[in-house]
């Protein structure tokens, strides 16, 4: 081990205070889980992760739907704080799907030794802020309290799925699985009638997926989405050694970009001769990545007649792989512009639809009214299935916090705090709630818009170093001020309001759960700007954040 590993050993510093168990518990063992027992071992505090799940990986232990893969090229998506461990690791394709991303978040876990901070099949179900103490007290499934001076939510922006949402869901006699639960055992689907109801990212990867497998295949959509063909090959011992070259310089890049990415907006559209402009958009759709959405034009997302041309570019690409005209007028959005939804990459996607025994039931003509004992029902009448799949999504960014019974001072509860209005410092905490730090949390670019290994290690990096600078200093507590909130918010909201996605009804904004507020979940300022925020909030001793 090198003695960067060894340093990440160091369990020397360790201020415990009396009655409190862990100076640190963290909610979640998945990507950012894991970073953050890295991160404050190697600071010499006492941590324990605790995880729903029965194995580390978060959303890579989850998601393990036929076709689940990542949509982040490899070589950016992975951590940075370990050239050794990123030149022991081969990665074999561009987009590695998720049996190679759960193996690489293992070999990290266990070359790290991050398993034994980790407590498996532990649900948190409640968490209540001790003022006198000043410390967070955990309740678990299993009735367990612990208490640590910090407490972690590293939970996930999409972990908390939607289900139930059909009337008699529960007396249909077919098997039905949801692609955010789908179980470690195979699940054979050939030779079946298969109903799959959403068409999001996920939903897509299986629609292509299991196409070919299954005797008859019903796809219920709400939505058409605009799709990016995906460029995935495979990976040669030169591949890897190119980007093992880049190492230090992308480390550096993903961090000065829109989006995490390494590629990054170019130049004003407008600005450009239209031949050039279509030239660009040419390059980058043969990218076959993400590139083409933010790694573009900004004024894709910011201005109409821009994003009409990017729009009709995609469609015209879309159109031209879709064999039966009707079945392309109902799979081509027309009704919002590209990119203010989430924009998935797909192979072989559109062509699903050309194959006989594959039917698209369009549920926003005819919508669903209930899961019968036989299969699904909609106005028109019913769809017999043996097996139901549902890619119905996820309270976005909120739900995995509300729904957890967390109160804060004087017991205000978060969940009743968000209902009425979604407001953080950062995406980092919330007032109200000391010691309480959030990744993946509203108005942060890691709610959506985000290479999420770029913007999760930076806030595990933020998290630290606030916690540290507490203990350091002798303090019991740190909270944001309602005035760094409220300012927040303010600066989050001119933002948001000058793009096209807010125009958009997506999870993005919330629309997808009845009754929530509807607000832009993520930060759009760019991921380069909000590090360079943390940044200078931390190099200014925190001033919008309150000690005790």
């Amino acid at each position: 081990m090198t003695q960067e590993h060894e340093q990440s050993q160091t369990t020397g510093r360790n201020p415990k205070i009396s009655g409190i168990d862990y100076d640190v518990l963290v909610i979640g063992a998945g990507l950012s889980g894991l970073y953050q027992i890295y991160k404050l071992r190697g600071a010499g505090l006492s941590v324990l992760a605790l995880e729903a799940g029965a194995d580390i990986g978060g959303t890579w232990f989850w998601n393990r739907y036929p076709g689940a893969r990542v949509d982040s090229p490899c070589y950016v998506y992975q951590y940075w704080f370990s050239r050794e461990l990123h030149e022991e690791w081969a990665w074999s394709e561009r987009f590695p799907g998720q049996g190679e991303l759960e193996r690489y978040i293992h070999f990290i876990a266990d070359r790290c030794a991050l398993r034994p901070h980790v407590r498996l099949n532990t649900r948190v179900t409640a968490a209540h802020y001790d003022e006198r103490k000043a410390c967070w007290r955990v309740v678990t499934d299993s009735g367990e309290t612990l208490s640590a001076r910090f407490l972690i939510s590293c939970a996930g922006m999409l972990s908390a799925p939607l289900d139930g949402l059909f009337p008699g869901q529960s007396r249909f006699r077919g098997e039905i699985f949801h692609t955010a639960r789908w179980p470690r055992d195979p699940v054979d689907l050939s030779g079946k009638r298969v109903g799959i109801i959403g068409n999001g990212a996920s939903g897509i990867q299986v629609i292509q997926t299991i196409a070919p497998q299954v005797a008859q295949l019903k796809v219920f959509q709400r939505t058409p989405q605009y799709t990016i063909r995906i460029n995935n090959p495979r990976y040669t011992d030169a591949d890897r050694a190119a980007w093992r070259a880049r190492y230090d310089a992308l480390r550096e890049r993903v961090h000065r970009t829109f989006a995490g990415f390494d590629f990054d907006f170019r130049g004003n559209y407008f600005d450009t001769p239209e031949e050039e402009r279509r030239a660009v958009l040419e390059e980058l759709w043969e990218d076959g990545s993400l590139a083409f959405w933010v790694g573009g034009y900004p004024e894709v997302l910011l201005d109409t007649r821009a994003n009409a041309d990017f729009s009709e570019f995609v469609r015209a690409k879309m159109r031209a792989r879709i064999r039966k005209p009707e079945v392309a007028a109902k799979l081509i959005p027309t009704r919002y512009g590209f990119g203010t939804r989430r924009v998935p990459l797909e192979s072989h996607y559109l062509e699903a639809f050309d194959m006989d025994h594959v039917e698209l039931v369009d549920v926003a003509e005819a919508p669903i009214q209930s899961i019968s004992e036989r299969g699904v029902v909609t106005r028109t009448g019913e769809h017999p299935l043996d097996v139901l799949i549902l890619a119905t999504g996820f309270d976005a960014s909120t739900g995995a916090l509300t729904r957890i019974d967390i109160r804060g001072r004087e017991g205000v509860r978060l969940a009743d705090k968000w209902r009425q209005d979604i407001r953080t410092a950062m995406g980092l905490q919330v007032h109200g709630f000391p010691n309480l730090f959030m990744i993946g949390a509203p108005l942060a670019p890691s709610a959506a818009f985000c290479n999420m290994t770029t913007c999760l290690q930076q806030q595990v990096d933020w998290i630290t170093d606030a916690i540290m600078y507490v203990m350091e200093r002798g303090r019991r507590s740190m909270e944001a001020t309602a005035e760094k909130e409220a300012s927040w918010l303010a600066h989050h909201e001119e933002l948001a309001n000058a793009t096209l996605v807010v125009k958009t009804d997506s999870w993005y904004t919330g629309a997808n759960i009845a009754g929530k507020q509807r607000r832009l979940l993520t930060y759009v300022g760019g991921a380069h700007t909000y590090r360079q925020l943390c940044d200078e909030e931390r190099a200014g001793g925190y001033p919008g954040f309150t000690f005790t």
